[in-house]
């Protein structure tokens, strides 16, 4: 696989509070919630989640425009999700989009429209796979 898309996460002292980080330009950081265990001042895995399909939206939203003529001025986006089991397993992520732009409601509904099926949620909707690989030294990672 191309590494242009590779992130990594490391925890901070101990854990579970942890840095991610991608290209070297952009860092997060990821933890638990206090009444889970964790530190608190970063995002779970659930926020995570919800933040890539929100993310990917909304880079794509800023993207797509520009192919029709069109300049956005605001998105903003909210991700939600439901889990269930135990663990726990997210079995639905719902989103919405506002947008604000030069062209009309119905032309920025109909970007929308499209941005929501080329965008790389369409990769979750398909059930693209994830797969653990172990460590080139044989250690589980």
């Amino acid at each position: 696989m191309s590494d242009a898309f590779r992130v990594e996460v490391r925890s901070v002292d101990g854990g579970p509070t942890a840095l991610g980080w991608g290209d070297g330009s952009v860092s997060l950081v990821v933890d638990r919630p206090l009444r889970a265990g964790g530190r608190g001042p970063g995002f779970n895995g659930g926020q995570l989640l919800n933040l890539a399909v929100a993310g990917c939206i909304s880079n794509d939203l800023f993207r797509e425009p520009a192919k029709r003529g069109i300049t956005l001025q605001r998105v903003a986006i909210t991700a939600d999700s439901d889990y269930q089991g135990d663990p726990a397993v997210a079995t639905a992520i719902e989103y919405t989009v506002e947008v604000d732009g030069d062209a009309e409601q119905d032309v920025l509904d109909e970007l929308v429209a499209h941005v929501d099926a080329i965008a790389d949620p369409a990769s979750i909707r398909n059930g693209m796979p994830v797969t653990h690989l172990r460590r080139r030294d044989g250690a589980s990672g």
